[in-house]
């Protein structure tokens, strides 16, 4: 139940920092006359938002992703379910069941991945792009988590033999 709460309020402060960070980012997109998101300067602000406040972000949060998807790899190869993109991929009758787990798993660390890129761009770049927040906390959570994951699980299985 507290788990739960704190999603909640995870998610309740997230939407509120992405709906408040929208109309400066649409003044931007009008001024810019695009969306930041799908712009080159995503990629030229890059190595600022590397240096700039918020940079550990970049390596805890994927750091935590690592640890969550090795613990749950090695739980997968102990009930003997496939490796996670495989399973996910390949296998109808597990996908339902990993994505629930990894959703779980994830909420918050995801929520949180949003929120502080959020904040990180609006103190290095003046204004939030809140697309680029959506896709940027995730990339740094799920592809750490995803891999890890799988891998962890051929390992485990290797031992095991």
């Amino acid at each position: 139940m507290r788990g739960r709460r704190l999603t909640w309020t995870l998610a309740g402060l997230t939407l509120a920092v992405l709906l408040a960070a929208a109309p400066g980012a649409l003044r931007d997109a009008w001024e810019r006359g695009g969306i930041y998101l799908f712009s080159a300067e995503v990629l030229e602000d890059l190595p600022r938002r590397l240096t700039g406040p918020g940079r550990f972000r970049f390596v805890f949060q994927p750091l935590v992703a690592i640890l969550l998807g090795v613990r749950a790899g090695r739980a997968d190869a102990r009930t003997g379910r496939p490796p996670f993109i495989l399973a996910v991929l390949a296998h109808p009758q597990h996908r339902r069941q990993m994505l629930a787990e990894t959703a779980r798993a994830l909420a918050n660390i995801v929520l949180v991945g949003v929120l502080l890129d959020a904040v990180s761009q609006w103190l290095i770049l003046g204004v939030a792009h809140p697309g680029a927040a959506i896709v940027v906390g995730p990339v740094l959570i799920g592809l750490p988590y995803a891999v890890a994951r799988a891998l962890s699980n051929r390992l485990a299985r290797l031992r095991g033999r």
